[in-house]
Parts: structure tokens; sequence; C-alpha cells
């Protein structure tokens, strides 16, 4: 089970997609009048004036489920679903139609509602992308339905528009972000493929707080294709990537005994080189430390005395 959360400025463009499917069924409805489309969109169209302020006062949520579950999904029970995660929503109140389509392998129904609610109140749209990612997680879990199983087998060829533009770019990206290490490298290769970065910073400076994707006429904000996506995660990512790839040590490949003959080798032509390093006695040495590494002879001492003063007998 997946809900996807739509919000728009004109009944009419919506309710003529839902309504006009061919395979479409109405399951149940609330406060609008049914005789025909037309009707159905006055009837939403009127109530919205009781809040003239409200730009998007369109609310339509589709749900989909997994073909699995299709043996038990009949209207009823798609209707039960729909209603309840609708309760748990807050979408009360109001005006609300349930369209069920047959158009897919997948089922799925149409939730078109009100955001203005009959007493001329806005329906809150706070956090409502949260809260609709755990509604569908607890009706799956309570009704023992069947997990999607992810982007990765989701079939492109079959989607259309907006939505096949979508999974288009997450593949894309995807597929490109092991690979990459900096922003510009992303950008580049997206770039053939027809896919531009849009960012958003915050205010007037030039700090990135956003990224949005865009081909051809549709743009999406990172986050809205896939949660890895948003502008953090992906820098996050780019960072880890470049840092892995600077770390990285190429030793070439030896037969036999080659390499450990050559770093003898080099470690013996480096000491050659520095022969005279060993004479030179570094700042804070222990003088001791120094007399054991190279052993004088008894001259050798005496004369290092007597510059020190511990040579001259007495008058």
């Amino acid at each position: 089970m997946i809900g996807k959360i739509v919000k728009g400025t004109s009944f009419k463009g919506c309710l003529s997609y839902v309504l006009g499917n061919k395979d479409a069924k109405i399951l149940a409805s609330e406060g609008v009048l049914e005789t025909d489309t037309a009707s159905v969109i006055n009837s939403f169209y009127m109530q919205s004036l009781l809040n003239p302020n409200l730009s998007k006062s369109v609310g339509h949520i589709p749900l989909a489920f997994s073909p699995d579950d299709s043996p038990r999904m009949t209207d009823m029970f798609m209707e039960r679903l729909a209603k309840e995660y609708m309760q748990a929503m807050g979408i009360e109140n109001t005006q609300y139609i349930i369209v069920r389509h047959n158009n897919t392998a997948h089922p799925h129904c149409h939730i078109v509602f009100n955001r203005v609610n009959n007493d001329g109140k806005t329906i809150s749209d706070k956090n409502d992308r949260y809260r609709n990612e755990k509604i569908c997680k607890l009706l799956k879990d309570k009704y023992s339905l069947t997990y999607g199983k992810g982007k990765e087998n989701t079939n492109v060829q079959k989607l259309k528009g907006a939505e096949k533009t979508k999974y288009e770019i997450y593949h894309a990206v995807k597929d490109i972000l092991p690979i990459v290490k900096n922003w510009h490298q992303f950008e580049e290769i997206l770039k053939r493929q027809g896919i531009f970065i849009e960012y958003k910073c915050k205010g007037q400076s030039d700090e990135v707080q956003g990224i949005s994707f865009k081909k051809g006429e549709h743009s999406f904000k990172g986050s809205d294709i896939d949660r890895k996506f948003s502008y953090s995660k992906l820098d996050a990512l780019l960072n880890g990537n470049s840092n892995r790839q600077e770390q990285q040590v190429h030793i070439p490949k030896e037969t036999g005994n080659t390499l450990l003959e050559n770093i003898v080798s080099g470690a013996a032509e480096v000491a050659s080189g520095i022969g005279g390093l060993l004479d030179f006695q570094p700042s804070g040495t222990d003088p001791n430390e120094a007399e054991n590494l190279h052993p004088q002879s008894e001259e050798q001492k005496k004369k290092k005395k007597k510059r020190k003063g511990f040579g001259f007998s007495s008058r």
C-alpha cells in the first residue's frame, strides 16, 4: 500500500481525470451530488468558496496496492482501507469521493477531498508526507498487506509522464553515485543524460540547502525522488567517495620474490644515500644515547672531557 500526496487548484482538472477513466467506479462519497461529473465538480467548487484565501483547496491521494493483494481487493475492502486512511490522516468533516480504477496491474483508488471543510476551515497538511508513510505502514501491518519490492523492480516502460521521468532520474542518479567523487563529475554525467541540477540556497547566501533534478518539462526535489537524494545526503556521499579514492594505494603485482627484493633493494639505496646523516645529532638528543650509537675511542673521550673543563690539572 502506497499513498501519494497531491494538492492542486483545479477540481475540474482533477475530477475530470479521476472520473473520466472508462473503468472508474465510485466506491463512496460524502457531501457531493453524483448526478454526473459536472455536478461533482460544482459541489466541490461551491464549498471551496467558504475559504477563498486557500489557493490549493484540492486534496488528491491515490492509494496503490501490490498486485499480490489483488485477490483480497474487493470494492468493500478497498473502501474500508481508504476510509481508515482518511480518518488517520485527519481528513474528516469535509466533502470527499473515493474512486476505483482498474486500468493497471496494481489495484488502486483515488481519494479526492476538499481541503476546505464543512465549516470553512482548512484541513491541515502539516507533515502530511511523513504521516502518509507512517499510516500506510500501520495499515499494511494491521491487514497483513504486501510490502512493495522497491523502486528497483518497477517497470519504468509501463509508466507515463512525470512518474516515468521521476524513475528515469532515480535510476540515472543511483547508477553513477558509486563512481563519482565530486559535484562537478556528478553534474556532468547527468547532463549527458538530459538531467539538470538546480540548487536552492539559504536566503541571499551561497549556502546550499536543497536540490532539484529536472528532465524535460518535469522537475522534482531530490527527496521526492528518493529520501537518499536530499542535498545533505548526496553531499556526504560524494565527500565519502572522494576520501576513499584518495586513500587508495595501488601496488603493482609482482611474481615470486621480486616485490620483496625490490623493497629490500630500495631500502639499501636509501640507507646508502643518507650515510652521512648518522653523524648528525638532532637537537634534544640524549648525549649518552648518541655515544651508544657511535662508539668513541678513549683518546676522543679524553679530548671531549677537556673541552668541557674536566681535564684541567690543579696547580
